[in-house]
Protein backbone atom coordinates (compact mmCIF):
# COMPACT_ATOMS: atom_id res chain seq x y z
CA UNK A 1 0.00 0.00 0.00
CA UNK A 2 1.24 3.41 -0.41
CA UNK A 3 2.46 5.57 2.67
CA UNK A 4 0.79 8.97 3.45
CA UNK A 5 3.21 10.96 5.75
CA UNK A 6 1.09 12.12 8.92
CA UNK A 7 2.00 15.48 8.60
CA UNK A 8 -1.60 16.30 10.19
CA UNK A 9 -0.56 14.91 13.61
CA UNK A 10 2.75 16.12 13.65
CA UNK A 11 1.76 19.91 12.62
CA UNK A 12 -0.71 19.56 15.40
CA UNK A 13 1.91 18.43 18.02
CA UNK A 14 4.43 21.20 16.88
CA UNK A 15 1.39 23.97 17.59
CA UNK A 16 0.45 22.95 20.42
CA UNK A 17 2.74 20.89 22.63
CA UNK A 18 6.03 21.85 21.56
CA UNK A 19 5.85 25.64 23.03
CA UNK A 20 6.13 26.86 19.75
CA UNK A 21 6.07 30.76 20.68
CA UNK A 22 9.10 30.11 23.02
CA UNK A 23 10.61 28.43 20.50
CA UNK A 24 10.00 30.62 17.73
CA UNK A 25 11.26 33.87 20.06
CA UNK A 26 14.80 32.04 19.61
CA UNK A 27 16.82 34.24 17.56
CA UNK A 28 17.65 31.25 15.73
CA UNK A 29 14.04 30.35 14.30
CA UNK A 30 12.68 33.57 14.40
CA UNK A 31 12.35 33.80 10.82
CA UNK A 32 10.25 30.69 10.69
CA UNK A 33 6.04 31.09 10.99
CA UNK A 34 4.18 27.51 11.60
CA UNK A 35 2.41 27.66 7.67
CA UNK A 36 6.20 27.86 6.77
CA UNK A 37 6.80 24.38 9.28
CA UNK A 38 3.88 22.89 7.76
CA UNK A 39 4.63 23.47 3.92
CA UNK A 40 7.80 22.16 4.48
CA UNK A 41 6.95 19.04 5.70
CA UNK A 42 3.77 18.68 3.21
CA UNK A 43 6.25 18.64 0.23
CA UNK A 44 8.48 16.43 2.20
CA UNK A 45 5.95 14.24 2.74
CA UNK A 46 4.93 14.37 -0.88
CA UNK A 47 8.62 13.39 -1.81
CA UNK A 48 9.03 10.86 0.53
CA UNK A 49 5.49 8.94 -0.83
CA UNK A 50 6.37 9.44 -4.42
CA UNK A 51 10.19 8.55 -4.31
CA UNK A 52 11.44 6.95 -1.20
CA UNK A 53 8.60 4.87 0.05
CA UNK A 54 8.25 2.79 -3.08
CA UNK A 55 11.72 1.64 -2.97
CA UNK A 56 10.96 0.31 0.68
CA UNK A 57 9.69 -3.61 -0.11
CA UNK A 58 11.41 -4.04 -3.41
CA UNK A 59 14.95 -3.38 -1.60
CA UNK A 60 14.00 -5.45 1.30
CA UNK A 61 13.61 -8.37 -1.33
CA UNK A 62 17.01 -8.00 -2.90
CA UNK A 63 19.30 -6.29 -0.38
CA UNK A 64 22.35 -4.81 -0.52
CA UNK A 65 24.77 -7.04 -1.99
CA UNK A 66 29.30 -7.49 -1.41
CA UNK A 67 31.46 -8.29 -3.73
CA UNK A 68 34.68 -7.37 -4.25
CA UNK A 69 35.23 -4.85 -1.72
CA UNK A 70 32.37 -2.73 -2.91
CA UNK A 71 28.68 -2.77 -1.77
CA UNK A 72 25.90 -2.21 -4.05
CA UNK A 73 22.37 -0.81 -2.59
CA UNK A 74 19.05 -1.76 -4.36
CA UNK A 75 18.00 -0.21 -7.42
CA UNK A 76 16.96 2.83 -7.21
CA UNK A 77 18.47 4.30 -4.05
CA UNK A 78 21.21 5.43 -5.29
CA UNK A 79 18.90 7.85 -7.80
CA UNK A 80 16.41 8.30 -4.67
CA UNK A 81 19.70 9.69 -2.79
CA UNK A 82 20.78 11.86 -5.56
CA UNK A 83 16.99 13.39 -5.77
CA UNK A 84 17.33 14.29 -1.69
CA UNK A 85 20.29 15.51 -2.29
CA UNK A 86 19.35 17.93 -4.97
CA UNK A 87 16.85 19.29 -3.16
CA UNK A 88 18.01 19.73 0.16
CA UNK A 89 16.32 17.57 2.32
CA UNK A 90 19.43 16.32 4.25
CA UNK A 91 19.92 19.74 5.72
CA UNK A 92 17.23 20.85 6.99
CA UNK A 93 18.05 20.68 10.89
CA UNK A 94 21.10 21.79 10.62
CA UNK A 95 23.02 25.09 10.94
CA UNK A 96 22.68 27.73 7.96
CA UNK A 97 26.04 29.11 8.09
CA UNK A 98 27.26 25.25 7.21
CA UNK A 99 24.98 24.70 4.35
CA UNK A 100 21.75 23.38 6.34
CA UNK A 101 18.84 25.08 6.24
CA UNK A 102 18.35 26.26 9.97
CA UNK A 103 15.02 24.37 11.05
CA UNK A 104 14.08 23.85 14.95
CA UNK A 105 14.46 20.34 16.21
CA UNK A 106 10.80 19.41 16.43
CA UNK A 107 10.76 19.55 12.39
CA UNK A 108 13.95 17.60 12.02
CA UNK A 109 12.30 14.94 14.29
CA UNK A 110 9.38 15.29 12.24
CA UNK A 111 11.19 14.98 9.26
CA UNK A 112 13.13 11.84 10.20
CA UNK A 113 9.78 10.05 11.30
CA UNK A 114 8.86 10.64 7.84
CA UNK A 115 12.03 9.56 5.89
CA UNK A 116 12.11 6.45 8.19
CA UNK A 117 8.21 5.68 7.60
CA UNK A 118 8.87 5.77 3.81
CA UNK A 119 11.50 3.50 4.07
CA UNK A 120 14.13 2.86 6.99
CA UNK A 121 16.82 1.24 5.73
CA UNK A 122 17.23 4.01 2.84
CA UNK A 123 16.72 6.77 5.74
CA UNK A 124 19.49 5.12 7.81
CA UNK A 125 22.31 7.03 5.63
CA UNK A 126 21.10 9.69 6.59
CA UNK A 127 20.47 8.87 10.58
CA UNK A 128 24.22 8.22 11.14
CA UNK A 129 25.58 11.48 8.91
CA UNK A 130 23.31 13.51 11.63
CA UNK A 131 25.22 11.77 13.84
CA UNK A 132 28.55 12.52 12.21
CA UNK A 133 27.37 16.51 12.11
CA UNK A 134 26.38 17.06 15.64
CA UNK A 135 30.03 15.44 16.94
CA UNK A 136 32.07 17.79 14.55
CA UNK A 137 29.58 20.70 15.34
CA UNK A 138 30.55 19.84 18.88
CA UNK A 139 34.54 19.03 18.61
CA UNK A 140 35.79 19.39 15.36
CA UNK A 141 38.43 22.03 14.32
CA UNK A 142 37.82 25.06 12.44
CA UNK A 143 40.04 23.76 9.92
CA UNK A 144 37.91 20.22 10.05
CA UNK A 145 34.39 21.92 10.20
CA UNK A 146 35.10 23.76 6.64
CA UNK A 147 36.25 20.89 5.19
CA UNK A 148 33.81 18.71 6.13
CA UNK A 149 30.78 20.16 7.39
CA UNK A 150 28.71 21.47 4.51
CA UNK A 151 29.50 18.36 2.34
CA UNK A 152 27.73 16.43 5.70
CA UNK A 153 25.10 18.14 6.02
CA UNK A 154 24.49 19.02 2.20
CA UNK A 155 24.42 15.32 1.80
CA UNK A 156 26.80 15.26 -0.74
CA UNK A 157 29.08 13.08 1.62
CA UNK A 158 28.35 10.75 4.21
CA UNK A 159 29.09 9.95 7.90
CA UNK A 160 29.87 6.76 9.93
CA UNK A 161 30.43 6.15 13.39
CA UNK A 162 32.81 3.60 14.46
CA UNK A 163 32.77 1.94 17.79
CA UNK A 164 31.91 -1.84 17.97
CA UNK A 165 34.47 -4.16 17.20
CA UNK A 166 34.32 -8.25 17.26
CA UNK A 167 35.43 -8.92 20.99
CA UNK A 168 33.55 -5.14 22.68
CA UNK A 169 30.37 -5.01 22.02
CA UNK A 170 28.52 -2.00 24.11
CA UNK A 171 31.90 -2.18 26.74
CA UNK A 172 33.77 0.33 25.26
CA UNK A 173 36.65 -0.03 27.89
CA UNK A 174 37.71 -3.66 25.64
CA UNK A 175 38.27 -2.00 22.46
CA UNK A 176 40.92 -2.47 21.14
CA UNK A 177 41.96 -0.08 18.19
CA UNK A 178 44.84 1.94 17.76
CA UNK A 179 45.79 5.56 16.50
CA UNK A 180 49.55 6.04 16.04
CA UNK A 181 51.19 9.56 15.57
CA UNK A 182 52.16 9.74 11.51
CA UNK A 183 54.66 12.76 12.68
CA UNK A 184 52.73 15.20 10.18
CA UNK A 185 49.88 15.84 12.45
CA UNK A 186 47.75 12.67 11.55
CA UNK A 187 47.73 9.31 12.89
CA UNK A 188 47.91 5.98 11.10
CA UNK A 189 44.32 4.00 12.55
CA UNK A 190 44.56 0.28 12.80
CA UNK A 191 41.41 -2.39 13.67
CA UNK A 192 38.23 -4.13 13.05
CA UNK A 193 34.93 -2.50 13.54
CA UNK A 194 31.41 -4.32 12.98
CA UNK A 195 28.14 -3.30 12.85
CA UNK A 196 28.58 -0.32 10.55
CA UNK A 197 25.73 1.33 8.97
CA UNK A 198 26.43 2.27 5.41
CA UNK A 199 30.45 2.01 6.36
CA UNK A 200 30.70 1.10 2.88
CA UNK A 201 27.56 1.69 -0.21
CA UNK A 202 27.51 3.64 -3.59
CA UNK A 203 25.35 6.33 -3.12
CA UNK A 204 27.58 9.08 -1.82
CA UNK A 205 31.17 10.10 -3.68
CA UNK A 206 32.87 10.12 -0.14
CA UNK A 207 32.25 8.71 3.53
CA UNK A 208 33.82 9.97 6.48
CA UNK A 209 34.14 7.47 9.21
CA UNK A 210 34.72 8.47 12.83
CA UNK A 211 36.65 6.27 14.81
CA UNK A 212 37.30 5.28 17.87
CA UNK A 213 40.57 4.31 19.01
CA UNK A 214 43.37 4.19 21.76
CA UNK A 215 46.91 6.60 21.41
CA UNK A 216 49.97 4.63 22.09
CA UNK A 217 50.47 6.31 25.57
CA UNK A 218 46.55 6.11 26.03
CA UNK A 219 45.59 5.14 30.01
CA UNK A 220 43.41 1.74 30.36
CA UNK A 221 39.63 1.66 29.93
CA UNK A 222 37.33 4.71 28.40
CA UNK A 223 39.46 7.14 29.92
CA UNK A 224 42.01 6.42 26.86
CA UNK A 225 39.57 6.64 24.05
CA UNK A 226 40.44 9.11 21.39
CA UNK A 227 38.28 9.92 18.70
CA UNK A 228 39.01 10.35 14.67
CA UNK A 229 38.03 11.18 11.51
CA UNK A 230 38.86 9.13 8.86
CA UNK A 231 37.57 9.57 5.06
CA UNK A 232 37.18 7.23 3.17
CA UNK A 233 38.91 9.02 0.25
CA UNK A 234 41.58 11.40 0.98
CA UNK A 235 40.57 15.24 0.74
CA UNK A 236 42.34 18.03 -0.66
CA UNK A 237 42.99 21.37 0.95
CA UNK A 238 40.65 22.56 -1.62
CA UNK A 239 37.92 20.57 -0.51
CA UNK A 240 38.76 17.75 -3.48
CA UNK A 241 38.33 14.27 -3.74
CA UNK A 242 42.04 11.86 -3.93
CA UNK A 243 43.01 8.79 -3.28
CA UNK A 244 41.49 6.00 -1.30
CA UNK A 245 42.08 5.93 2.12
CA UNK A 246 43.46 2.26 3.80
CA UNK A 247 40.07 1.07 5.09
CA UNK A 248 38.30 -1.43 3.06
CA UNK A 249 34.97 -3.08 3.54
CA UNK A 250 35.53 -7.11 4.13
CA UNK A 251 31.82 -7.64 4.54
CA UNK A 252 27.99 -6.82 5.17
CA UNK A 253 25.93 -8.84 7.49
CA UNK A 254 23.00 -10.71 6.16
CA UNK A 255 20.62 -9.42 9.11
CA UNK A 256 16.71 -10.44 9.72
CA UNK A 257 15.57 -6.90 8.97
CA UNK A 258 16.93 -3.23 7.18
CA UNK A 259 18.18 -6.13 4.54
CA UNK A 260 18.60 -2.87 2.03
CA UNK A 261 21.08 -0.90 4.52
CA UNK A 262 23.99 -2.39 4.21
CA UNK A 263 25.92 -3.16 7.80
CA UNK A 264 29.58 -3.55 6.90
CA UNK A 265 32.61 -4.91 8.69
CA UNK A 266 35.68 -2.66 8.13
CA UNK A 267 39.36 -2.97 8.20
CA UNK A 268 41.49 -0.27 8.69
CA UNK A 269 44.87 -1.19 7.57
CA UNK A 270 46.94 2.12 8.72
CA UNK A 271 44.39 4.62 7.47
CA UNK A 272 44.98 8.23 7.88
CA UNK A 273 43.34 9.30 10.52
CA UNK A 274 42.81 13.19 12.10
CA UNK A 275 42.17 13.59 15.78
CA UNK A 276 39.11 15.09 16.64
CA UNK A 277 39.23 17.69 19.97
CA UNK A 278 41.22 16.28 22.67
CA UNK A 279 43.52 13.06 23.23
CA UNK A 280 41.56 10.53 25.54
CA UNK A 281 38.38 12.63 25.09
CA UNK A 282 36.86 10.78 22.45
CA UNK A 283 33.82 8.78 24.68
CA UNK A 284 32.67 12.19 25.40
CA UNK A 285 32.86 13.33 21.72
CA UNK A 286 31.23 10.15 20.52
CA UNK A 287 28.35 10.49 23.11
CA UNK A 288 27.46 13.94 21.18
CA UNK A 289 27.24 11.22 18.00
CA UNK A 290 25.24 8.79 20.40
CA UNK A 291 22.51 10.91 21.96
CA UNK A 292 21.75 12.36 18.12
CA UNK A 293 21.75 8.60 17.40
CA UNK A 294 19.59 7.44 20.20
CA UNK A 295 17.20 10.03 19.95
CA UNK A 296 17.13 9.39 16.15
CA UNK A 297 16.28 5.93 16.54
CA UNK A 298 13.14 6.10 19.19
CA UNK A 299 11.88 8.21 16.49
CA UNK A 300 12.50 5.27 13.95
CA UNK A 301 10.64 3.66 16.50
CA UNK A 302 7.55 6.05 15.97
CA UNK A 303 7.85 5.94 11.80
CA UNK A 304 7.83 2.22 11.84
CA UNK A 305 4.39 2.23 14.18
CA UNK A 306 3.52 4.80 11.99
CA UNK A 307 3.79 2.82 8.44
CA UNK A 308 2.88 -0.82 10.36
CA UNK A 309 -0.46 1.37 11.70
CA UNK A 310 -1.47 2.63 7.94
CA UNK A 311 -0.75 -0.91 6.09
CA UNK A 312 -3.22 -2.63 8.88
CA UNK A 313 -6.44 0.03 8.86
CA UNK A 314 -5.74 -0.24 5.32
CA UNK A 315 -6.16 -3.68 5.24
CA UNK A 316 -8.66 -4.36 7.69
CA UNK A 317 -10.98 -1.90 6.11
CA UNK A 318 -10.45 -4.01 2.97
CA UNK A 319 -10.56 -7.98 4.29
CA UNK A 320 -14.24 -8.86 4.56
CA UNK A 321 -14.60 -11.98 6.77
CA UNK A 322 -17.21 -12.83 9.00
CA UNK A 323 -20.51 -11.37 10.44
CA UNK A 324 -20.59 -9.13 13.09
CA UNK A 325 -21.26 -10.31 16.57
CA UNK A 326 -24.04 -7.86 17.11
CA UNK A 327 -25.75 -9.13 14.71
CA UNK A 328 -26.06 -5.87 12.63
CA UNK A 329 -25.55 -7.65 9.18
CA UNK A 330 -25.81 -11.16 8.18
CA UNK A 331 -23.27 -10.78 5.97
CA UNK A 332 -19.60 -11.31 6.25
CA UNK A 333 -18.26 -7.47 6.89
CA UNK A 334 -14.89 -5.86 6.96
CA UNK A 335 -12.98 -6.78 9.94
CA UNK A 336 -12.53 -3.23 11.18
CA UNK A 337 -15.91 -3.89 12.30
CA UNK A 338 -15.30 -6.51 14.49
CA UNK A 339 -14.21 -5.30 18.21
CA UNK A 340 -11.00 -7.18 18.62
CA UNK A 341 -9.57 -5.86 15.54
CA UNK A 342 -10.47 -2.38 16.34
CA UNK A 343 -8.76 -3.22 20.19
CA UNK A 344 -5.90 -3.37 17.79
CA UNK A 345 -6.07 -0.46 15.96
CA UNK A 346 -6.35 1.53 18.66
CA UNK A 347 -3.66 0.40 20.29
CA UNK A 348 -1.79 0.67 17.58
CA UNK A 349 -2.92 4.28 16.74
CA UNK A 350 -2.65 5.70 20.33
CA UNK A 351 1.25 4.16 20.82
CA UNK A 352 2.18 5.94 17.60
CA UNK A 353 0.82 9.06 18.34
CA UNK A 354 1.82 8.90 22.26
CA UNK A 355 4.69 8.32 21.44
CA UNK A 356 5.14 10.85 18.91
CA UNK A 357 3.98 13.61 21.11
CA UNK A 358 6.81 12.71 23.63
CA UNK A 359 9.65 13.11 20.97
CA UNK A 360 7.94 16.44 19.54
CA UNK A 361 8.32 17.94 23.66
CA UNK A 362 11.71 16.62 24.03
CA UNK A 363 13.11 17.86 20.74
CA UNK A 364 11.80 21.60 21.76
CA UNK A 365 13.10 20.88 24.85
CA UNK A 366 17.08 20.37 23.72
CA UNK A 367 16.36 23.28 21.71
CA UNK A 368 15.21 25.13 24.76
CA UNK A 369 17.96 24.01 26.30
CA UNK A 370 20.53 24.48 23.66
CA UNK A 371 19.88 27.61 22.16
CA UNK A 372 18.31 29.85 25.23
CA UNK A 373 20.34 28.25 27.53
CA UNK A 374 17.81 26.72 29.60
CA UNK A 375 19.55 24.43 32.26
CA UNK A 376 15.61 22.96 33.02
CA UNK A 377 14.59 22.44 29.98
CA UNK A 378 18.18 20.85 29.02
CA UNK A 379 17.92 18.57 32.36
CA UNK A 380 14.39 17.47 30.92
CA UNK A 381 15.43 16.97 27.39
CA UNK A 382 18.17 14.67 28.78
CA UNK A 383 15.63 12.55 31.35
CA UNK A 384 13.71 11.95 28.34
CA UNK A 385 16.26 11.32 25.75
CA UNK A 386 16.42 7.06 26.95
CA UNK A 387 12.28 7.44 27.37
CA UNK A 388 12.51 8.01 23.71
CA UNK A 389 15.35 6.03 22.49
CA UNK A 390 14.15 2.77 25.11
CA UNK A 391 9.88 3.31 25.53
CA UNK A 392 9.42 4.06 21.61
CA UNK A 393 11.52 1.34 20.19
CA UNK A 394 10.06 -1.36 22.63
CA UNK A 395 6.43 0.05 21.34
CA UNK A 396 7.37 0.24 17.65
CA UNK A 397 7.79 -3.91 18.01
CA UNK A 398 4.39 -4.09 19.61
CA UNK A 399 2.68 -2.21 16.91
CA UNK A 400 4.42 -3.92 14.19
CA UNK A 401 3.26 -7.30 15.83
CA UNK A 402 -0.33 -5.80 15.95
CA UNK A 403 -0.18 -4.96 12.45
CA UNK A 404 0.85 -8.67 11.22
CA UNK A 405 -2.03 -9.58 13.94
CA UNK A 406 -4.74 -7.71 12.12
CA UNK A 407 -3.83 -9.44 9.00
CA UNK A 408 -3.84 -12.85 10.20
CA UNK A 409 -2.36 -15.48 8.68
CA UNK A 410 -1.63 -13.02 5.83
CA UNK A 411 0.62 -11.00 7.67
CA UNK A 412 2.72 -14.01 7.93
CA UNK A 413 3.42 -14.12 4.45
CA UNK A 414 5.71 -11.54 2.92
CA UNK A 415 4.19 -10.27 0.37
CA UNK A 416 1.76 -8.16 1.99
CA UNK A 417 4.61 -6.32 3.79
CA UNK A 418 3.56 -6.81 7.35
CA UNK A 419 6.45 -9.03 8.38
CA UNK A 420 8.77 -6.51 6.88
CA UNK A 421 7.66 -3.62 9.18
CA UNK A 422 8.32 -6.46 12.04
CA UNK A 423 11.53 -7.74 10.99
CA UNK A 424 12.64 -3.91 10.76
CA UNK A 425 11.44 -3.07 13.65
CA UNK A 426 13.45 -5.98 16.04
CA UNK A 427 16.82 -4.18 15.17
CA UNK A 428 15.49 -0.53 17.36
CA UNK A 429 15.36 -1.78 21.01
CA UNK A 430 18.80 -3.23 20.47
CA UNK A 431 21.20 -0.89 18.46
CA UNK A 432 22.87 2.33 19.39
CA UNK A 433 22.59 1.25 23.39
CA UNK A 434 19.69 -1.76 24.23
CA UNK A 435 16.66 -1.25 26.26
CA UNK A 436 18.66 -2.38 29.41
CA UNK A 437 21.19 0.19 28.20
CA UNK A 438 18.75 2.89 28.28
CA UNK A 439 17.26 1.98 31.73
CA UNK A 440 20.70 2.31 33.23
CA UNK A 441 21.52 5.85 31.85
CA UNK A 442 17.88 6.80 33.22
CA UNK A 443 18.28 5.05 36.58
CA UNK A 444 22.13 5.98 37.38
CA UNK A 445 22.46 9.74 34.80
CA UNK A 446 19.23 10.57 34.79
CA UNK A 447 17.56 10.22 38.37
CA UNK A 448 20.14 9.03 40.91
CA UNK A 449 23.14 11.71 39.88
CA UNK A 450 20.20 14.70 41.27
CA UNK A 451 18.71 12.87 43.76
CA UNK A 452 15.23 12.74 41.78
CA UNK A 453 15.03 16.78 41.34
CA UNK A 454 14.34 16.45 37.46
CA UNK A 455 12.29 13.15 37.61
CA UNK A 456 9.91 14.85 40.48
CA UNK A 457 10.06 18.39 38.36
CA UNK A 458 8.67 16.14 35.55
CA UNK A 459 5.99 14.87 37.83
CA UNK A 460 5.16 18.07 39.11
CA UNK A 461 4.20 19.57 35.49
CA UNK A 462 1.84 16.38 34.75
CA UNK A 463 0.42 17.34 38.19
CA UNK A 464 -0.53 20.62 36.40
CA UNK A 465 -1.90 18.69 33.24
CA UNK A 466 -4.19 16.74 35.63
CA UNK A 467 -5.67 19.27 37.21
CA UNK A 468 -6.19 21.49 33.92
CA UNK A 469 -7.93 17.76 32.65
CA UNK A 470 -9.65 17.65 35.85
CA UNK A 471 -12.07 21.06 35.51
CA UNK A 472 -12.72 19.95 31.94
CA UNK A 473 -15.00 18.04 30.42
CA UNK A 474 -16.07 14.61 31.03
CA UNK A 475 -13.88 12.80 28.67
CA UNK A 476 -10.95 15.38 30.37
CA UNK A 477 -11.90 14.04 33.48
CA UNK A 478 -11.55 10.55 33.00
CA UNK A 479 -8.02 11.33 31.54
CA UNK A 480 -7.06 13.49 34.73
CA UNK A 481 -8.17 10.12 36.84
CA UNK A 482 -5.87 7.44 35.20
CA UNK A 483 -3.12 10.75 34.71
CA UNK A 484 -3.37 11.24 38.68
CA UNK A 485 -2.74 7.43 39.25
CA UNK A 486 0.29 6.96 36.58
CA UNK A 487 1.49 9.68 38.45
CA UNK A 488 1.36 8.65 41.77
CA UNK A 489 3.15 5.06 40.24
CA UNK A 490 6.32 7.06 38.88
CA UNK A 491 6.44 9.03 42.24
CA UNK A 492 6.44 6.11 44.38
CA UNK A 493 9.23 4.04 41.86
CA UNK A 494 11.59 7.06 41.67
CA UNK A 495 11.09 7.13 45.69
CA UNK A 496 12.01 3.46 46.02
CA UNK A 497 14.92 3.63 43.52
CA UNK A 498 16.41 6.57 45.50
CA UNK A 499 15.94 4.48 49.04
CA UNK A 500 16.77 1.38 47.36
CA UNK A 501 20.19 2.04 45.01
CA UNK A 502 22.83 2.59 47.75
CA UNK A 503 22.69 -0.56 49.58
CA UNK A 504 20.72 -2.28 47.03
CA UNK A 505 22.07 -1.43 43.56
CA UNK A 506 21.12 -4.63 41.73
CA UNK A 507 17.69 -4.34 42.60
CA UNK A 508 17.33 -0.37 41.63
CA UNK A 509 19.30 -1.46 38.23
CA UNK A 510 17.17 -4.19 38.25
CA UNK A 511 14.16 -2.62 38.08
CA UNK A 512 15.56 -0.51 35.29
CA UNK A 513 13.98 -1.36 32.27
CA UNK A 514 10.61 -1.50 33.93
CA UNK A 515 10.89 1.87 35.87
CA UNK A 516 11.70 3.09 32.04
CA UNK A 517 8.48 1.36 30.51
CA UNK A 518 6.29 2.86 33.48
CA UNK A 519 8.01 6.20 32.34
CA UNK A 520 8.02 6.33 29.10
CA UNK A 521 4.27 5.54 29.04
CA UNK A 522 3.49 8.20 31.64
CA UNK A 523 5.19 10.53 29.55
CA UNK A 524 3.40 9.75 26.42
CA UNK A 525 -0.02 9.51 28.01
CA UNK A 526 0.49 13.19 29.84
CA UNK A 527 1.37 14.48 25.84
CA UNK A 528 -2.05 12.61 25.11
CA UNK A 529 -3.53 14.46 28.22
CA UNK A 530 -2.03 17.87 26.84
CA UNK A 531 -3.67 16.87 23.36
CA UNK A 532 -6.76 16.29 24.46
CA UNK A 533 -7.53 19.90 25.98
CA UNK A 534 -5.94 21.23 22.56
CA UNK A 535 -8.18 19.33 20.71
CA UNK A 536 -11.43 20.54 22.84
CA UNK A 537 -9.81 24.63 22.46
CA UNK A 538 -9.33 24.33 19.16
CA UNK A 539 -12.93 22.43 18.52
CA UNK A 540 -14.60 25.76 19.88
CA UNK A 541 -12.55 27.85 17.10
CA UNK A 542 -13.38 25.74 14.44
CA UNK A 543 -10.76 23.21 13.85
CA UNK A 544 -11.50 19.93 11.74
CA UNK A 545 -13.58 18.40 13.39
CA UNK A 546 -13.30 14.65 12.54
CA UNK A 547 -9.43 15.35 13.37
CA UNK A 548 -9.79 16.79 16.58
CA UNK A 549 -12.19 14.01 17.37
CA UNK A 550 -9.97 11.76 16.66
CA UNK A 551 -7.00 13.07 19.18
CA UNK A 552 -9.71 13.18 22.22
CA UNK A 553 -10.88 9.51 21.59
CA UNK A 554 -7.56 8.18 21.13
CA UNK A 555 -6.34 10.34 24.42
CA UNK A 556 -9.28 8.53 25.91
CA UNK A 557 -8.05 5.44 24.69
CA UNK A 558 -4.63 5.56 26.01
CA UNK A 559 -5.68 6.33 29.30
CA UNK A 560 -7.88 3.51 29.60
CA UNK A 561 -5.61 0.89 27.58
CA UNK A 562 -2.55 2.12 28.15
CA UNK A 563 -1.62 3.92 30.75
CA UNK A 564 -2.90 1.73 33.67
CA UNK A 565 -0.23 -0.75 32.76
CA UNK A 566 1.86 1.88 35.20
CA UNK A 567 -0.04 -0.23 38.21
CA UNK A 568 2.16 -3.09 36.93
CA UNK A 569 5.04 -1.73 36.83
CA UNK A 570 5.20 -0.21 40.14
CA UNK A 571 4.28 -3.83 41.31
CA UNK A 572 7.37 -5.36 39.56
CA UNK A 573 9.69 -2.48 41.03
CA UNK A 574 8.29 -2.22 44.57
CA UNK A 575 8.03 -6.02 45.36
CA UNK A 576 9.27 -8.32 42.37
CA UNK A 577 13.20 -7.53 43.38
CA UNK A 578 13.42 -10.28 45.58
CA UNK A 579 11.95 -12.46 43.11
CA UNK A 580 14.56 -11.28 40.53
CA UNK A 581 17.42 -11.69 42.21
CA UNK A 582 16.83 -14.97 43.68
CA UNK A 583 16.32 -16.50 40.12
CA UNK A 584 18.45 -19.74 39.68
CA UNK A 585 19.61 -20.65 36.40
Amino acid sequence: MSFRAPVQDITFNIEHLSDWPRLAALPAYSDFELDDVQAVLEEFGRFCSEEIAPLNAPGDHVGSTYANGKVTTPDGFAAAYGKCVEMGWPGLPHPAEHGGQGMPRVVGAAATEILNAANMSFALCQLLTDGAVEALLTAGSEAQKATYLEKLITGQWTGTMNLTEPQAGSDLAMLRSRAEPAGDGSYKISGTKIFITYGEHDMAENTVHLVLARLPDAPRGVKGISLFLVPKFMVGADGSIGDRNAVRCVSIEHKLGITASPTAVLEFEGATGFLIGQEHAGLEYMFTMMNAARFAVGVQGIAISERAYQQALAYAGDRVQSRPVDGSSRDAVPIINHPDVRRLLMRMKALTEGTRAMACVAAAWQDLGHHNSDAASAALSEFLTPLVKGYSTEMGVEVASCGVQVHGGMGFIEETGAAQHYRDARILPIYEGTTAIQANDLVGRKTLRDGGETAMRLAGMIAETQTALAAGSVEAQAVARRLGQARADFEAVVAHLLATAKDNPNAAYGAGVPYLMLAGNLVSGWQLGRALLAAEQARTQGGDPAFLASKIATARFYADHILVDTASQRTRILEGGDALLAAAF
